[in-house]
């Protein structure tokens, strides 16, 4: 059965940064799409960034572009999110969620929900001002 399990949350000051890390159990996450999502209290949960195990293509919400990271470890079978900047308004559970042996012809299904079939528990990150 597979797991997805986040950690690297925390609590961090405003302009902190953090890295959030993803793994998985039961199978590698080869030939996988790999997407960060995140939900704060009564909202949403919305879109943080994606990747493509192979060829490596990254996607990120516009809100995020230039402050986070989303990369992959092949040796470690680990997908992160380096986020530098930031912000309270960046509070909220990060969630992990994996695809396999999918391919989206429209990249903006690599951003949606219903891309992904497994998800871990999410991480809490706070961002105190």
């Amino acid at each position: 059965q597979v797991q997805l399990v986040e950690s690297g949350g925390g609590l961090v000051q405003a302009g902190g940064s953090l890295r959030l890390s993803c793994q998985t159990s039961g199978r590698t996450f080869s030939n996988s799409a790999v997407g960060w999502f995140r939900q704060a209290p009564g909202k949403e949960r919305d879109f943080v960034a994606a990747i493509r195990w192979r060829p490596g293509n990254t996607y990120y919400a516009d809100s995020m572009k230039g402050r986070f990271t989303i990369s992959r470890d092949n040796a470690e079978n680990t997908v992160y999110l380096q986020m530098n900047s930031l912000n309270v308004e960046d509070t909220a559970v990060y969630y992990c969620a994996a695809v396999w042996g999918r391919t989206y012809t429209l990249t903006y299904y690599y951003t949606t929900k219903g891309a992904y079939d497994y998800w871990g528990q999410g991480t809490q990150v706070t961002v105190s001002s």
